[in-house]
């Protein structure tokens, strides 16, 4: 069953959490780009589309802990340093998605679809748009930290068994 469980665990992860981990990387130069061609829908329509991967994808995620926890429970690792940690940084990683990169990803794509992308001329609100994106990939990429410290800790285990 712990092997089953594992299979499950690490399958969730890669379909869940790597296209999230992409698409958000994605949006900020996408939005850059959609800020920066006015009257573009196609660049409107990639953020549009990143940032619902990046919700739904958000949502499907939540298997990786449930999974997890089956996994280490079965392993009887609950109480190991190294899951602890992970669990925390796994909270880390979902608060940072859930409070700082989904909510930005929609203002901004709010801002992009209000003025129906940013007029040519670079002024005030196109400044703050850029800012605004520039700050989105620096959470994006804590967030992204995040989950690859996640992914070492998952793989080397210290204390392992495995030899590795």
């Amino acid at each position: 069953m712990t092997k089953f469980l594992l299979a499950v665990h690490v399958i969730a992860a890669i379909v869940a959490v790597g296209p999230v981990t992409v698409a958000a990387s994605m949006f900020p130069p996408a939005a850059r780009r959609a800020f920066g061609a006015p009257g573009d829908a196609d660049a409107l329509a990639t953020t549009r589309l990143l940032h619902r991967i990046c919700r739904v994808y958000a949502v499907v995620g939540v298997a990786v802990p449930v999974f997890g926890f089956a996994t280490a429970s079965n392993m009887g690792v609950l109480g190991d340093t190294w899951l602890i940690v992970s669990i925390v940084l796994t909270a880390l990683a979902a608060g940072v998605l859930a409070l700082l990169v989904l909510p930005r990803q929609s203002a901004v794509l709010e801002t992009a679809e209000e003025d129906g992308v940013v007029e040519e001329a670079p002024g005030e609100r196109a400044t703050s748009a850029r800012a605004a994106t520039v700050r989105l990939a620096m959470v994006t990429g804590i967030f992204n930290l995040l989950w690859a410290t996640v992914t070492v800790l998952m793989i080397i285990r210290p204390g392992s068994t495995t030899g590795a």
